[in-house]
């Protein structure tokens, strides 16, 4: 697919727009990029997700330094993470080209949707709980941290490669969503890894989304460029936000996708 100039640089502007985006919520772009791709462009989900990887595979890499740059985060759990991340994201990868696109497309809606939800309903269970310690004459102290067991890094990295392969955004959605619920990670800091873990597996879903030839390679490379631009300042917005609100936006954002994406479904 070759593209004239106006198309270059409207795609450039688009993957500007994704990345900061991404680095501002934790996720790369690739969420608001795939349903804008099949709007766009009327790419069926395969093919709007492997394009999507294209600018997600370096907006996450650039996105996790910058991260890192903010809160040290334990690369050897990344690492011990990232191996079953790997494996997982390239089988998953491989079993979602052969899934029927229309399918797909309800599936990852559902899946935005429920993490939405989730999402939600944690941050309304925490504020109401913090209204209930304000009112009491002895508040409790902030609960700490909870250390990641040598038990759920695996677990942790099947979760994310195989949500990457099937919906190539998906790892850093479900790591996210576990870090601050199940282990109290500040939400910037839970950010940063779960973009650290989904550096390789983006990478491995790129290859077996390539080898599908569900890449469209002419607009996804003017988009990583855009992308690769604005994904640090992305970021640093981020560090600037009340975590509070920066949790109720990500719900928001993986709310309205997923409501849109359905009103658009077609029948299967």
């Amino acid at each position: 697919m070759q593209l004239a100039i106006p198309a270059i640089l409207l795609n450039t502007a688009l993957g500007a727009g994704l990345g900061f985006a991404g680095g501002l919520l934790g996720i790369g772009g690739g969420l608001i990029a795939i349903p804008m791709l099949a709007w766009l462009y009327g790419m069926d989900q395969h093919l709007a997700q492997g394009t999507a990887l294209v600018m997600i595979a370096p907006n996450v890499l650039i996105g996790f330094y910058r991260y890192h740059q903010k809160h040290r985060i334990d690369l050897r759990a990344v690492a011990a993470i990232s191996v079953f991340s790997m494996i997982a994201a390239y089988v998953s990868g491989r079993l979602a080209s052969g899934i029927d696109a229309a399918l797909l497309r309800i599936a990852f809606a559902l899946f935005l949707l429920a993490l939405g939800l989730y999402f939600g309903l944690d941050l309304l269970r925490r504020r109401l709980a913090g209204k209930g310690a304000a009112a009491s004459p002895s508040p409790p102290a902030p609960r700490a941290p909870r250390e990641l067991s040598s038990a759920s890094l695996p677990m942790l990295g099947i979760a994310s490669g195989a949500m990457s392969g099937i919906f190539t955004i998906g790892g850093g959605l479900v790591v996210v969503p576990a870090l601050v619920g199940l282990f109290r990670m500040e939400q910037t800091r839970a950010q940063g890894m779960a973009l650290a873990l989904v550096v390789p597996s983006s990478l491995i879903a790129l290859f077996a989304y390539a080898q599908g030839q569900h890449v469209a390679w002419a607009i996804g490379l003017p988009m990583a460029v855009g992308g690769i631009a604005s994904v640090s300042a992305g970021v640093a917005l981020a560090h600037r936000f009340p975590p509070a609100r920066l949790r109720l936006l990500f719900c928001a954002v993986l709310v309205g996708t997923a409501v849109t994406m359905l009103v658009e479904a077609r029948p299967f």
